[in-house]
């Protein structure tokens, strides 16, 4: 009676994470993350499976901005740089150094005396890219480029504004909840992405795990198709990812 008691308590809980491709659920285990302390300029120490963080730099956020002479025309442009070496049990190193960028622009009526303004209020563009590069074993001619991109905030769902390339492979990245069909009745359901070069899943990754403390509840696939360095490339980009929502979350505190 206990076992199945477990086994149902096991499977309500599985079915609460993103749903993800059923050759990726075959062939990967889900590798929950740990999020360890972060020091003094510097990113957690991410840690999952055999792979871990084991030096970082978090960037300073800078932001500019500028408008006309009467503050009816605004333009802004906020970038936030981070780095790290994330590193696998056979001892290679991946080099990661990500980006994101947030720009800004919006027009306002002017005001020509209080409470009359000549002219509409309008955002006219509000974009948002994250871009990283990753190389092993610091080897610059074997460079893999993630690119995700998206406008007036609404994340990237489907091809083209999403990828990881190497200019010659490309990987699709493809936005995935728990959400399925309205299987998932949580007002805040799992959130995450999938990478998929072709028709195969070769990694996901849950960023946000659903409900209240979804912040907590990060979990990684990686197919165990790939080679060590290539899952080791896998690991970096979605430990780069995970840190970028990471990031976000503080910025909403």
């Amino acid at each position: 009676m206990l076992t199945g008691i477990t086994l149902l308590f096991s499977n309500s809980v599985f079915a609460q994470n993103i749903v993800i491709s059923p050759s990726l659920e075959k062939n990967a285990e889900p590798m929950k993350v740990k999020i360890g302390t972060a020091g003094f300029g510097k990113i957690p120490k991410w840690k999952f499976g055999e792979f871990a963080v084991v030096q970082s730099k978090a960037g300073w956020t800078k932001t500019t901005s500028k408008s006309n002479l009467f503050n009816t025309k605004t333009e802004s442009k906020t970038t936030q740089k981070f780095s790290f070496t994330m590193c696998n049990a056979s001892g290679d190193s991946a080099l990661v150094n990500a980006a994101k960028n947030i720009e800004w622009k919006s027009i306002q009526g002017l005001e020509v005396f209080p409470g009359f303004f000549i002219g509409d209020n309008d955002v006219k563009l509000d974009a948002f890219n994250f871009t990283a590069t990753i190389t092993i074993n610091r080897d610059t001619s074997a460079t893999w480029i993630l690119l995700m991109q998206s406008e007036m905030g609404s994340e990237t769902q489907n091809t083209g504004n999403a990828m990881l390339t190497n200019g010659t492979r490309k990987m699709l990245i493809f936005g995935a909840s728990s959400n399925v069909d309205g299987s998932d009745k949580r007002t805040f359901p799992a959130a995450g992405y999938e990478f998929r070069e072709g028709d195969d899943a070769l990694m996901a990754l849950q960023y946000f795990g659903g409900g209240a403390l979804g912040y907590n509840k990060n979990i990684v696939w990686i197919s165990d198709t790939p080679d060590p360095k290539m899952k080791l490339i896998l690991a970096a980009v979605a430990t780069g990812v995970m840190q970028l929502k990471f990031s976000e979350l503080g910025d909403e505190e």
